[in-house]
């Protein structure tokens, strides 16, 4: 009687060697006494949609995918969900026993989740929220702030259709700011995101004067290298209450990794150091 698959997931991505992924991952399998392998995979775009379809002969239930990726798992998977669909994007495949691909987007959870925890005494319902950007990251920020309650988004973006095409998909609830102007909308938002690269590890700084910033007002930024971006520093010396990305990072793991290996992780306070070693 030949004994039962170890599951494998993993992680692709180009390039993938920074990837956070695999540690969390093998910290929760550890955690939790369960059989199983993360992998990163580091796979050019060119050989994505190849190595996928590969995965599940080769015992895979499931991978995350990151950039350049994200787009591209979408218009390959068997099976999307709404969410995923909406923002246009896929972060977390599953596959099925017969090699099918189903794809969701996990990053919107992920997103509010950190929140949550991070700043229990987050009110979506509030007042506006101020989104810097309108990447992919972007699309899971206003779909999961209008699904949470936040009554009015105000989108900026360097350029500007990209904002537009956001404003499109997801309603007049979305009001689209020039990016000379994007320091003006902070004035009566509630909740201020930034989901652009600006701030992270060698990547030019946030520009956008903050003068505006609500004391009081939730301000969250999604990179995570360095943790403490200049707009959360600054933010917190104007008494706002600041949650950094890592924590995002984190919390979208969990769906994925319950349906690959069964058991939900739980986010406990000692992941972070585990992460950040």
């Amino acid at each position: 009687m030949s004994a039962a698959k170890i599951p494998l997931a993993g992680v692709i991505g180009h390039p993938i060697a920074h990837s956070k992924s695999p540690r969390l991952h093998g910290h929760w399998l550890r955690k939790l006494g369960l059989a199983g392998h993360y992998v990163p995979m580091d796979v050019a775009p060119q050989d994505f949609e190849e190595v996928l379809r590969a995965l599940p002969k080769a015992g895979y239930v499931g991978v995350n995918v990151t950039v350049p990726h994200k787009e591209a798992a979408l218009r390959i998977a068997d099976d999307v969900t709404d969410r995923a669909a909406l923002i246009g994007a896929a972060n977390t495949l599953t596959f099925t026993a017969d090699g099918r691909i189903h794809a969701d987007n996990t990053d919107g959870y992920g997103f509010i989740a950190n929140l949550q925890q991070s700043a229990p005494e987050w009110d979506p319902a509030s007042g506006p929220a101020a989104v810097l950007g309108a990447g992919g990251a972007a699309r899971a920020v206003l779909s999961s702030l209008l699904d949470a309650g936040v009554p009015e988004i105000y989108l900026s973006n360097r350029t500007r259709p990209r904002a537009e095409a956001l404003r499109a998909d997801f309603g007049n609830k979305v009001k689209v700011v020039d990016w000379v102007q994007a320091g003006n909308m902070l004035e009566d938002a509630a909740t201020v995101v930034n989901t652009t690269s600006l701030g992270m590890m060698g990547h030019p700084e946030l520009r956008v004067p903050l003068d505006g910033l609500q004391k009081g007002a939730l301000v969250t930024d999604l990179v995570y290298n360095p943790l403490q971006t200049r707009l959360l520093r600054e933010a917190e010396d104007m008494g706002c209450v600041t949650v950094d990305g890592l924590g995002m990072l984190i919390h979208q793991a969990v769906p994925g990794f319950e349906r690959w290996f069964g058991q939900r992780p739980e986010v406990a306070a000692d992941i972070r150091a585990i992460l950040l070693r």
